[in-house]
């Protein structure tokens, strides 16, 4: 019986992802724990096993494939005994194509890290993800929220999301058109076939409203469309670069956010002075270690090294303010596992610190340089990414004075850290020199109210202002 290996899920939030590389090729023979694929995610490449044993039939997907959907087909083994030739046949024309919408409920996921390998019965083959087009025997797809509707003379009119904003913004009344989906389902194509054909009727006019009746409150504004967008730059003046699953979903995330989260912010200014000192007293201090380049120090603390560990001590104090919120209940974390915004080509990962607050300063810094580096290769796991209770985004480094983060959920803070520069201050009447860095907490109003926000934030400036105390 063949068996049918499918688009693994690896992250709870993972919808699709771009399968990079096939490790194997059709007739080789595979074993569980064998490495057969490399799968992108919007963060990060992974690495995926095989969970059966058997031979090769066919690739389904072949690689560089983007956007396949989780638990759509991509390979087929041929189980021990099965003729390979017979079991590819069950893999012909089950490529998976890109979902017009998605399900109301995400699909069942194998674990993350693993194939799914499971066999249908007869070995046929599951239709793809969002697929149009359904194997003979099987109950016609229902179609999803959104996707019904009535026309004039009260007959149900079945169109996918995407088939009705191309029709809307082409003027197209899709009670005009004739389906070729699953249930007479109009489709993208049938919209195509309408515009180039210039055969369909236009969407009638709404009608006027009865003389007395209250005006319809005015509809948000839709956002320009790709082409409106491109008609305002002149031909030739600029390239499409398209966009990866990483820059697709840092765009629906930051919307998310700013969206539905209630933002506040505070700003700081810490005296950088006795950290800086401190640094340089505990780098000094740091024993040799043997490598390959020869020895080098165990290692070498920055002064994002000793924020972290200054946050996470500030939430530890300030327990009502180390939250994530949900609908039902105030999440209240018994530790502080400081994420890290790291900036990698194409876009940011935000790496975590798990338990920041028991941890020692170098195990900080070894932990961050460790995690920093894998990132930029992406090659972090789910789990070293996900989550967190807070988060840490220094731009610093820029010489950026001061700016204000945007939120990343489920954390309800995250500290935006400017650069430290020598300003004049007052001091006991008398001008003085200092390095102050300033800082702005963003705030989930939500969950940690304007006197909660000062009081965490006063707590990170004494951190920072006495270091001694993230030592002891």
């Amino acid at each position: 019986m063949p068996i049918n290996i499918t688009m693994p899920a690896l992250s709870p939030t993972m919808e699709e992802g771009n399968l990079s590389k096939w490790l194997v090729k059709e007739g080789d023979k595979v074993s569980p724990g064998d490495v057969i694929a490399e799968i992108e995610t919007d963060k990060a490449t992974m690495e995926v096993e095989a969970v059966d044993e058997g031979t090769v039939a066919k690739l389904v997907v072949p690689a560089g494939t983007e956007g396949v959907k989780v638990n759509a087909l991509i390979a087929v083994l041929a189980a021990e005994g099965e003729d390979a030739a017979a079991a590819a046949k069950s893999g012909d024309g089950a490529a998976p194509a890109k979902a017009e919408a998605k399900q109301d409920k995400a699909p069942i996921s194998p674990p993350v890290g693993e194939m799914s390998t499971k066999s249908t019965e007869g070995g046929a083959v599951p239709p793809a993800a969002g697929s149009e087009a359904r194997p003979s025997g099987l109950p016609a797809i229902s179609p999803t929220r959104g996707e019904i509707s009535q026309s004039a003379n009260g007959e149900r009119i079945f169109a996918s999301p995407l088939a009705r904003r191309i029709a809307s913004e082409a003027g197209i009344d899709v009670a005009a058109l004739t389906g070729s989906g699953p249930r007479g389902r109009v489709v993208k194509a049938d919209v195509d076939a309408a515009i180039s054909s210039g055969g369909a009727k236009a969407a009638p006019a709404a009608k006027a409203a009865p003389a007395g009746a209250p005006a319809p409150a005015a509809a948000a504004p839709k956002p320009m469309s790709d082409e409106q967008v491109l008609k305002l730059f002149a031909e030739g003046s600029y390239e499409l670069v398209p966009h990866d699953n990483m820059r697709k979903t840092i765009a629906r995330r930051l919307v998310e956010a700013k969206t539905t989260i209630p933002h506040f912010y505070l700003t700081l200014d810490c005296e950088l002075d006795a950290l800086l000192a401190l640094r340089t007293q505990i780098n000094a201090a740091a024993p040799a270690k043997k490598t390959e380049k020869g020895e080098t120090p165990a290692y070498k603390l920055s002064v994002n090294d000793m924020v972290i560990k200054a946050l996470a001590m500030a939430l530890m104090a300030v327990p009502d303010a180390n939250v994530s919120w949900t609908e039902n209940a105030m999440v209240k974390h018994k530790h502080a596992d400081v994420g890290v915004a790291v900036s990698i080509p194409g876009g940011l990962i935000t790496p975590i610190i798990r338990r920041a607050d028991e941890k020692t300063l170098s195990v900080i810094s070894n932990e961050m340089k460790d995690l920093a580096g894998r990132a930029r290769s992406r090659k972090l796991k789910p789990e070293e990414y996900q989550g967190g209770t807070t988060a840490v985004s220094n731009l610093g480094m820029f010489g950026v004075k001061d700016f204000s983060a945007v939120i990343n959920p489920p954390h309800a803070t995250i500290l935006a850290v400017g650069a430290g520069e020598q300003r004049a201050v007052v001091k006991n009447g008398e001008i003085k020199i200092a390095t102050i860095m300033s800082v702005t907490l963003s705030t989930d109003h939500r969950a940690v109210d304007g006197a909660l926000g000062a009081e965490l934030l006063v707590a990170f400036k004494r951190m920072v202002e006495n270091p001694m105390g993230m030592l002891v």
